[in-house]
């Protein structure tokens, strides 16, 4: 099958799910309980705006290498806390005008993954269905994982991780449906 013609459901899905994740964090609230309060919020930006660290991914009490948690001065400070991962962004407001642009990006290469897998998987003409369960998954695949690492290894609480799951099933559905609505006949 020419993956020319797979264009149009990559590019629809897409769009749909460009809508719907603006959507999800526009309208509805459950996204609004991703970020807490930090508190002492003031102290703390004061303290980190002194140290004046470059936009970058920082980790506290910070160790040189694994076997250096196990020395007794790194073990007290773990123990004492806190024990954070903090992410330094440049000053100034979110640019959410490149956000979305890599946002939708995202939302392209997905699509674009799975109809490449769908391309390579699935003979010209095969039902509509199959076309939809295959997408489906690598949508889900795509849009789910990243939230489980995140907790795994980067602390993000299981209820984050949950309402982005969450988006990841509507996503892949949304998907698989434009797929199947717009999978190419034999």
């Amino acid at each position: 099958m020419p993956f020319g013609s797979l264009w149009l459901p990559v590019v629809v899905s897409a769009v749909v799910v460009f809508v719907a994740s603006s959507i999800i964090h526009m309208a509805l609230a459950y996204h609004r309980a991703d970020h807490k309060l930090l508190p002492g919020e003031d102290g703390i930006r004061d303290a980190i705006a002194k140290a004046a660290p470059s936009p970058g991914v920082y980790f506290t009490p910070h160790c040189k290498d694994h076997k250096a948690v196990n020395e007794p001065a790194n073990k007290a400070k773990f123990e004492k806390g806190p024990v954070a991962i903090i992410t330094v962004l440049p000053n100034g407001a979110p640019m959410m005008g490149k956000h979305l642009a890599l946002w939708f990006g995202v939302c392209l290469l997905v699509p674009f993954m799975a109809a490449t897998i769908a391309r390579h998987t699935l003979q010209p003409g095969v039902d509509a269905m199959r076309a939809m369960h295959l997408t489906f998954m690598v949508a889900l695949a795509a849009h789910g994982v990243g939230p489980l690492v995140d907790t795994i290894w980067k602390g993000q609480p299981w209820p984050n991780t949950f309402r982005h799951l969450l988006d990841a099933v509507i996503y892949a559905v949304l998907t698989g449906l434009t797929f199947r609505l717009l999978w190419p006949a034999a």
